[in-house]
């Protein structure tokens, strides 16, 4: 029995289908469109008549009568997108899992990101025959405490050994905010870059080079993000057996216990430098050149592992060769790279006059505001702190890098460019944000949460995985094959088979990814 029915979807819209009423159960054979108004609804009814039965006006499809001479569709499949992306998951190896629902919820997310009750939706506009609700928050509360995030890593680090290289590993941290009120002992209220006060968990992730996720981590909102680094990749060494690597992270995991931390491991690391740290680790070149810099110039010297005078006074001003970092020789200091480029120090120089103007107006009682950058208060009347303003841009188009690898491993260029490749761990966090819809999070207990952020984490690795083997981004992959259906049509009591034929941009990810034949 074909009909039109009307779903509410968990945007408060209401959907427009096509569907067929099998064993019991609706199976969509179209969805439509949804609608957000009374009139949006009923230009989809009518739509839905005209679609399926052109020129017969008014037809109550819930009686199941068909005109004589039309064929019915009695079924729709987005086969070809469906079948990249299972594809793309069982290469990974997430097939070890053995669990069917989960990877509805994974491959889901990367098609259509929405709430694990709204997957299924999304799962009958693809034509999946899937698992019931149930089961799914079934799989849910498996994925939270069943040892599924191991699996799933321990197969991405496999992958990403067998295709690429483990040695150098990138490090980030972000945070995912609740639509909640209230704190607990894991959603906490800390430091947001987008200002929030909601609560939230801060997330670590940890990827290879190219940006294909290893490992991730959940910790209280309100830790800090630099004690998240250790327990993360100690976590990834215990569990896949790894001695010897790099770890390329930002100024924000620079601490000193982090960094002796993973000396002490035994791993290499490369961190981002703070540029007020470029005067007394460039004391003699300030010395002997001044503040002039040429642009692409790099400066390869060392710098305090702690701020003691003992540990300063390696840097001596009086010497003009800078020193060559040995580990042996300067226990009390990391090797320090700093490099000049003349694009930096425009965009530097452009937020300091911005902040500086800021600062004036504040003095001037112009803006009202928390006190910014450059604003002192003496004697209680805030006065423009040229000293510092000066300091300032003495260092616009400075970049500092720290590490423990000598320079007769790694040459300074070489420091460089690793440290460059962390776009791709930003890369990997923004698509998690966006294209997976990690956040706003609505789960309450810790185990819903984690089993979040394994279904992410499985969703974020195979949408890397298809970025990486077609250069297009999971949008366009997913917006270019899910219009290819094979449609399943009814003609005088026998059904047949037909399909949008493979568009060109189509088969040029198919080209590229070379899927296993697909099976009807």
């Amino acid at each position: 029995m074909v009909f039109v029915r009307k779903v509410k979807t968990a945007s408060g819209a209401t959907a427009v289908q096509i569907a067929e009423r099998v064993g019991g159960r609706d199976r969509v054979l179209e969805h439509l469109g949804s609608a957000h108004t009374d009139a949006d609804l009923a230009a989809l009814l009518e739509t839905a008549r005209d679609r399926v039965y052109p020129g017969q006006g008014e037809f109550d499809l819930s009686a199941g009568r068909v005109p004589t001479g039309y064929a019915v569709i009695t079924g729709k499949r987005h086969v070809v997108l469906w079948r990249v992306l299972t594809d793309a998951y069982a290469r990974l190896g997430f097939d070890i899992l053995n669990d069917a629902a989960f990877r509805q919820l994974v491959l889901a997310r990367i098609v259509e990101p929405t709430s694990k009750a709204d997957s299924l939706r999304v799962l009958d506009e693809l034509g999946v025959e899937h698992a019931s609700l149930r089961t799914m928050f079934r799989t849910v509360k498996q994925a939270g405490s069943g040892g599924y995030r191991d699996q799933v890593a321990a197969a991405c680090f496999a992958h990403a050994a067998r295709n690429g290289d483990v040695s150098l590993c990138l490090y980030d941290v972000t945070t995912l905010y609740f639509e909640a009120e209230k704190e607990d002992d894991l959603r906490k209220v800390g430091y947001s870059k987008e200002r929030r006060v909601d609560p939230q968990v801060v997330v670590g992730l940890l990827v290879d080079r190219h940006g294909f996720p290893l490992e991730i981590g959940c910790f209280e909102g309100n830790k800090a993000e630099t004690t998240t680094l250790i327990p993360i990749i100690e976590g990834f060494q215990a569990r896949h057996g790894v001695a010897d690597m790099v770890v390329v992270a930002d100024a924000g995991m620079l601490s000193a216990s982090n960094l002796k931390a993973l000396d002490e491991a035994g791993l290499r690391f490369i961190v981002g430098s703070r540029v007020t740290k470029a005067p007394a680790d460039l004391a003699s070149h300030f010395r002997w050149h001044g503040d002039a810099f040429t642009d692409g110039q790099v400066i390869d010297t060392i710098t305090p592992r702690v701020a003691t005078k003992a540990a300063a006074a390696v840097n001596d001003a009086t010497k003009r060769a800078e020193p060559v970092w040995d580990p042996e020789k300067h226990s009390l200091s990391w090797r320090a790279v700093w490099a000049y480029s003349t694009k930096r120090a425009v965009r530097d120089a452009k937020t300091l006059t911005l902040q500086e103007n800021r600062a004036k107006a504040v003095i001037a009682g112009e803006k009202s505001a928390r006190t910014p950058r450059f604003v002192t208060v003496k004697n209680g009347t805030p006065t423009l702190d040229e000293a510092n303003l000066a300091r300032a841009r003495r260092l616009v188009g400075l970049k500092g890098y720290v590490t423990n690898i000598p320079a007769s491993v790694m040459p300074a260029p070489e420091v460089i460019g690793s440290y460059h490749e962390l776009w791709h761990v930003e890369a990997s966090f923004r698509m998690s944000k966006t294209d997976l819809r990690a956040r706003p999070m609505f789960h309450h207990t810790r185990e819903a949460i984690e089993a979040h952020l394994t279904i992410v984490f499985a969703a974020l690795a195979v949408a890397r995985h298809l970025q990486n083997e077609t250069g297009l981004s999971i949008k366009k992959i997913v917006r270019t094959l899910r219009p290819l259906q094979q449609i399943t049509v009814r003609i005088g009591g026998h059904e047949h088979l037909a399909a949008d034929p493979i568009t060109g941009p189509a088969q040029e990810i198919l080209d590229a990814l070379k899927p296993s034949a697909p099976t009807h």
